[in-house]
């Protein structure tokens, strides 16, 4: 059996993404853990898969799954390039897109240039939840407690902010706090300094894929305590390994819009 899969990133965060309406995947979670290794297969952030929506107010559904088999709940970078992949493979003409995840209902908005190709995507994220200040203690460490911010983007995201996160050493702590006992399905770790031009430079770990270049509900998370905390206002520049998202924090509906790139690598078959 063949299976076409168009390999996508959105700001570097990569992923394998197939419709499932033409080529139906039996365990995706085991798919995605071969599929995703690097030197041995496709090498990605883990598989999306495109499908149709089993509820009235959604127009398609999208499930993703990490490196390591487990399955996300929102992905932000993934839903910007399933816009993208429904655009171009012209399984839609609508330029409003309403997308079933895990996470719930998300509207994603292609901005396309005069010639009808897509600029970049926006997604309304809906509003964050469960704000709060945490600190976490650590023993395996030589930092013996880290002070951030707790944000559920639908996900699970605690945010660090330092002053030098380029020379901070994302695998030791990233691993460490991912797991953390405060924690008990393990989170995403956002690790932020404020830059000189008052962007926001984020550097991620996400749990099940480890350090990736970019993470969308990461970049919101970050946005929404980069205010709380009065590192910045309403909307942000945040700046990661693959690119940069621009994150707006609505006043009018308290909702969280991103915009940022979708990219298509290439395309091609897998053999079964």
């Amino acid at each position: 059996m063949d299976i076409r899969f168009t390999k996508m990133h959105g700001a570097g965060n990569d992923y394998i993404y197939v419709n499932t309406m033409l080529y139906p995947i039996a365990d995706p979670a085991e798919a995605s853990r071969q599929w995703s290794r690097h030197h041995y297969s496709i090498g990605s952030d883990g598989l999306i898969l495109i499908g149709q929506a089993d509820r009235e107010d959604a127009d398609f559904s999208m499930r993703i799954f990490n490196n390591d088999g487990s399955e996300a709940m929102m992905c932000g970078n993934g839903a910007r390039c399933v816009a993208r992949y429904l655009h171009d493979y012209h399984l839609t003409d609508r330029t409003d897109i309403r997308l079933q995840t895990l996470a719930g209902i998300k509207v994603l908005h292609l901005n396309l240039n005069p010639d009808g190709e897509v600029r970049d995507v926006t997604v309304d994220m809906g509003r964050p939840a469960d704000m709060h200040p945490l600190t976490l203690s650590l023993t395996q460490t030589e930092v013996r407690s880290i002070e951030g911010m707790f944000v559920s983007m639908g996900n699970p995201h605690f945010v660090v902010f330092m002053s030098d996160v380029e020379h901070f050493d994302i695998q030791r702590y990233g691993s460490a706090l991912t797991r953390h006992e405060a924690f008990a399905d393990g989170c995403n770790i956002e690790f932020v300094s404020l830059m000189p031009d008052g962007k926001l430079r984020m550097r991620v770990w996400e749990r099940g894929s480890g350090i990736t270049l970019a993470c969308g509900t990461g970049a919101c998370a970050t946005a929404v305590a980069a205010s709380l905390t009065g590192h910045a206002g309403r909307e942000s520049d945040i700046v990661m390994d693959g690119g940069t998202l621009h994150i707006h924090w609505s006043e009018a509906d308290g909702h969280i819009y991103m915009t940022g790139p979708a990219e298509i690598a290439y395309e091609g078959v897998i053999r079964l």
